[in-house]
């Protein structure tokens, strides 16, 4: 039997060591919410972006602001509108009169140029605005009048939105909701948590954060996270679980009936990257099963659409990918012994 590497085994013990602490940290602000916790420091782990969805007033913009302390991140936001354009994000070129007479195109850097830049309500900017993120989001530079402007190094995008107010907001289309690693759902809090943000909220005094990684320590955090090893059995519930999604004529019945479009290659790479990034955060040093089953419904939840059929019998998107999650998960199991 092997055995680990002793210094790979003190640096995950670092690790882990490290990303508790963030948490302990994140929770002074952001009360009873421990799994969006969790889900969104696996996104800065795997070096990608989320979206959060949830009514007003639970804490979205506060955890967004909290992981930028924690991590030392430079960060921006920006508060997305019908009348917000492509220029207001990535920046633009001006013409400027020097000293000497001549003019030249000087280029203004836009609020893309940090490390964390949050989209606030990014569903109520037009489709155009939204898609000025693509290139930021998939390839961490924009392009300006034909010329390339890298990013800062980590550049994460944690957008929000409220899934109740649709008058005056646009659908996030099937590229950009692609872009996002996961969807991270924000639920209500229960009663005893909220009874601790009644208390922690409406005092003298509000609790506040303390950075405890640096930009390189996150940085080095993602590589190992890339570094980790996933056993074969896995890698292969991984493709059953996203190809068994797709509504293709291989599709189980209730994919096939009743999912009008499915979740596409960038869905594999995502699973496959969190479910390291979990394993990390909970320091083990591989992944198992059930962290495929832990993180299907975020990775998969937004790369996917029910038809009108199904949404009138009232069949939920979540239900089916618990489903087909329970038959890759017993398939893998069964193969594995």
């Amino acid at each position: 039997m092997r055995t680990a590497d002793p210094a790979i085994t003190a640096q995950l013990t670092t690790l882990a060591e490290q990303l508790q602490s963030a948490r302990k940290m994140i929770a002074r602000r952001v009360i009873g919410q421990e799994k969006v916790v969790d889900l969104t420091l696996t996104t800065l782990l795997c070096g990608g972006h989320g979206l959060l969805v949830g009514a007003p007033g639970l804490a979205k913009s506060r955890l967004v602001e909290a992981l930028g302390t924690v991590f030392g991140l430079n960060g921006a936001r920006v508060q997305f509108t019908p009348d917000l354009m492509p220029a207001d994000i990535l920046g633009a070129e001006v013409l400027e009169t020097g000293a000497d007479g001549a003019r030249a195109f000087r280029f203004i850097k836009g609020p893309v140029f940090c490390q964390l830049l949050m989209a606030d309500e990014i569903n109520r900017a037009s489709p155009r605005t939204q898609s000025a993120l693509l290139q930021a989001m998939a390839e961490h530079h924009v392009t300006i009048a034909g010329v390339r402007h890298d990013l800062p190094a980590p550049f994460h995008v944690l957008a929000t939105q409220n899934p109740i107010e649709q008058e005056g907001t646009y659908p996030l289309p099937e590229a950009q909701l692609d872009r996002f690693l996961m969807q991270i759902d924000v639920d209500y809090p229960d009663r005893d948590d909220e009874r601790a943000i009644l208390l922690a909220t409406t005092g003298s005094q509000d609790q506040q954060v303390e950075q405890v990684l640096d930009t390189a320590a996150l940085m080095e955090a993602q590589r190992f996270v890339r570094a980790m090893p996933v056993g074969e059995n896995l890698v292969e519930m991984i493709l059953d679980l996203v190809r068994s999604a797709r509504p293709d004529a291989d599709a189980p019945a209730l994919v096939r009936d009743n999912v009008t479009w499915g979740p596409g290659p960038r869905a594999a790479q995502a699973l496959m990257l969190a479910v390291r990034a979990w394993a990390l955060l909970h320091g083990r040093f591989a992944p198992t099963v059930d962290d495929v089953a832990a993180l299907a419904q975020p990775v998969l939840k937004h790369r996917m659409a029910l038809g009108y059929a199904a949404r009138a019998q009232n069949i939920r998107l979540d239900q089916v990918i618990d489903e087909i999650t329970a038959s890759a998960t017993k398939t893998s199991t069964g193969a594995a012994a």
